[in-house]
């Protein structure tokens, strides 16, 4: 008995001192939509880059941050946003809940022209694209397609995949995308014909990848990143294509809650996570263009991708589009 208590005893005064040691550094919390992949990759840059500093990161949907910092205002326990839409960053800064870049040393001009904002950073940018699965389309004898006029054809029925622009983030860009491109009556036109090609519009932005991979349709309207990740894996029966349109986007930025611009660490932090870790992600998993003049490359992802022009978003025009979808 004089054992156990005593290893009881020992393993307390561990938790106690483990303890008071995170207690007494300086604690930075951070709110994230980022996948675990990159999460823990940031983690470990951030313990490696600040030993003295407790950097919390915490994972939430994109949706449950914005009405997370929204309710609790600058009470929030939050100090930086790391990868949420641009949307709901332009829904947070309207409330007055997002510190101004210039309170920080970063030069935002490094990065894209169509990502600049004066209240944070480009994080990553998630572009789409139409993904083939080539060994469906030549067991049935069928054409690729070359454009979104070609996927109206009778022989693509019941073999086409699409995100639903209600549920998923991916499946917007592509309606908004032809909004711009189209005109608003012609893609909403467009898209009644679509339908009745449409095997299933799926819950998220990975469902068209994911039926394609199990052969269950021949197009896919997709993830540009995911398909790579497959293709990598070993997905030889995958193929990216473009149309003239140019691939449809959304934007994830960083930023820091108002009112913790005055902390020293959070800043710092925060200049860290948008400049250096921001950069190294870019270059090992979303290789597409953020940072000017910068065009990383990774094993078979496509390069000079033409984007889409998708100007002009924001979560008011969001909604009035989403409640005009009807499928």
């Amino acid at each position: 008995m004089k054992k156990i208590s005593l290893i009881i005893a020992v393993v307390m005064v561990f938790v106690s001192v483990f303890t008071a040691c995170n207690e007494s550094k300086t604690e930075i919390i951070i709110y994230t939509s980022s996948e675990d992949f990159r999460i823990e990759y940031v983690e470990n840059k951030m313990e490696e880059r600040f030993p003295d500093y407790n950097v919390v990161i915490e994972y939430m949907s994109t949706s449950n941050i914005a009405a997370k910092i929204k309710t609790e205002g600058k009470n929030t326990a939050c100090d930086i946003i790391w990868s949420l839409e641009y949307g709901y960053l332009d829904q947070l800064n309207a409330d007055g809940l997002v510190a101004p870049l210039s309170a920080t040393a970063i030069d935002n001009s490094i990065y894209s022209e169509d990502t600049l904002n004066d209240n944070w950073t480009v994080d990553i940018r998630n572009g789409g694209a139409i993904i083939l699965n080539t060994k469906v389309l030549e067991e049935r004898g069928l054409a690729e397609p070359e454009t979104y006029e070609d996927l109206l054809k009778p022989e693509y029925k019941g073999l086409i995949s699409m995100p639903s622009p209600k549920s998923s983030g991916t499946g917007y860009t592509f309606l908004y995308a032809l909004v711009k491109s189209m005109g608003e009556d012609a893609a909403f036109d467009y898209f009644d014909k679509l339908s009745e090609n449409v095997l299933q519009y799926t819950a998220s932005g990975s469902g068209p990848v994911n039926a394609l991979m199990q052969n269950e349709v021949a197009i896919g309207l997709g993830i540009t990143a995911q398909a790579v990740t497959k293709i990598n894996e070993g997905a030889d029966n995958l193929k990216i294509k473009f149309f003239e349109e140019g691939s449809p986007y959304a934007l994830y930025g960083n930023a820091i809650v108002s009112g913790r611009e005055t902390r020293n660490e959070v800043v710092e932090v925060f200049e860290y996570l948008a400049t250096t870790c921001v950069s190294e992600i870019n270059e090992l998993y979303f290789p597409e263009n953020i940072i000017k003049d910068k065009y990383p490359v990774v094993e078979n992802f496509p390069t000079n991708i033409k984007y889409s022009d998708m100007s002009g978003d924001n979560m008011a025009e969001k909604q009035r589009l989403l409640d005009k979808w009807k499928y």
